[in-house]
């Protein structure tokens, strides 16, 4: 990790996913640097494990690059090992805040196509790990009815149940405050309206589990999106109480 990490264009990119996922064209743009050269850097940090990739669901010809956070933890903490058992890492424990001021609250929605599968899970399972910290919301560019499936999975494998769901309009909840937006699949991001509070803005590109995207089909398709979009919240609430210390 240290290697791939020593030169520069590939830090830059690095740097960039950490945000949220992207295309070639925008982390040419950030890097400042030919697309053929990117593109080789991308090509490596996909073969040391940190980078992965998939095809839009919007527009087949680009590609996202994600960040692989688990991938990462694990290199950094190999990397500290082989230097020095003393300077093994260890993942910090999850702290949970009994109450916090309103004011001090982050707000986060989730938007994806249907806010039938995918936002509705990622908003159950911010609020369950953030507890009073973060208050979580969702909703959809064409709203659709839930999801059995992505019910079943939280109820089944994080005791959390999100019958209760009504799916909402994006355009309804386009007028509250938030402090980020995160677009769940790739259709959301080039058709989400404009926020006036100016959130962040981050994309995570995940396959649609009900349209059978990426290989699995029913319950094992929305498994993995909840296993996926829980692994991406867990490395999200760190950055969150960063902002939250910065603006207090």
């Amino acid at each position: 990790m240290v290697r791939l990490l020593s030169d520069p264009v590939r830090w830059r990119l690095m740097r960039e996913l950490a945000s949220g996922d992207q295309r070639v064209r925008e982390l040419t743009a950030a890097a400042g640097q030919p697309q053929n050269l990117v593109s080789y850097h991308l090509r490596q940090l996909r073969l040391g494990g940190l980078v992965t990739a998939r095809r839009s669901s919007f527009d087949g010809r680009d590609t996202y690059y994600s960040l692989d956070l688990e991938g990462c933890a694990q290199a950094l903490a190999g990397a500290a090992s082989a230097l020095h058992p003393g300077l093994a890492l260890f993942p910090a424990a999850a702290t949970e805040s009994a109450a916090a001021p309103e004011a001090g609250r982050r707000r986060v929605l989730f938007v994806c196509t249907g806010n039938s599968g995918r936002s509705p899970m990622a908003e159950a399972l911010l609020s369950h790990r953030a507890g009073a910290r973060v208050e979580a919301a969702s909703a959809g560019i064409r709203p659709r009815p839930m999801h059995p499936d992505a019910v079943a999975v939280m109820r089944d494998r994080y005791r959390i149940d999100i019958g209760g769901h009504r799916p909402v309009h994006v355009e309804t909840v386009a007028d509250e405050r938030f402090d980020y937006v995160i677009s769940l699949c790739d259709k959301a991001r080039e058709a989400c309206p404009e926020f006036p509070s100016r959130p962040g803005l981050i994309h995570w590109s995940l396959p649609d589990p009900a349209a059978g995207e990426g290989g699995l089909t029913g319950y094992p398709a929305f498994e993995r999106t909840a296993a996926e979009l829980d692994t991406r919240i867990r490395f999200l609430l760190p950055a969150l109480a960063e902002t939250m210390l910065a603006a207090g």
